[in-house]
């Protein structure tokens, strides 16, 4: 297993892009909801980007029957939509493909935000913000991620 910058392993883009098999049912995107800077994040979410999509906390709904676990969603957002799960970056792309025709524009980004290139520069982004997310407004020292041991 080969190690990118930033920790990544290389299959994680292609692990988290693929689709893993799980209950149908209608999409629902998953954020913390024990932190709160994920909480505002969410809340921006539900009041800017018209979509179908459940914008919820992982923490209030039922993970066994969405096909996710605990630890997965302590990691990264989760986006789980008619037996396809995407975790982080990617997740937050099939979040924003779902808005509305008026939205354009969060259409456009999240297409944007899918491609390949894109995708490989938005990780370590994502796991940096992840990381100190406690120090963002809204954050605390509860959204604080436990360190990984090396």
């Amino acid at each position: 297993m080969t190690l990118w910058p930033y920790g990544l392993r290389q299959n994680v883009i292609v692990t988290v892009m693929s689709a893993r098999v799980t209950s149908p049912g209608p999409a629902v995107f998953l954020f913390d909801g024990d932190c709160g800077f994920c909480t505002r994040c969410g809340e921006f979410l539900r009041r800017h980007v018209r979509t179908p999509v459940r914008i919820a906390p992982w923490q209030a709904v039922d993970l066994a029957s969405l096909g996710v676990t605990a630890a997965e969603c302590a990691d990264a957002v989760q986006y789980v939509s008619d037996g396809h799960v995407s975790a982080g970056p990617v997740a937050i792309a099939d979040l924003l493909r779902t808005a509305s025709p008026r939205d354009i524009g969060w259409r456009v980004a999240g297409w944007l935000l899918a491609r390949r290139l894109v995708l490989v520069m938005a990780w370590p982004v994502y796991r940096w913000v992840a990381r100190h997310r406690h120090s963002f407004p809204g954050g605390t020292v509860a959204c604080e991620l436990p360190r990984r041991s090396p």
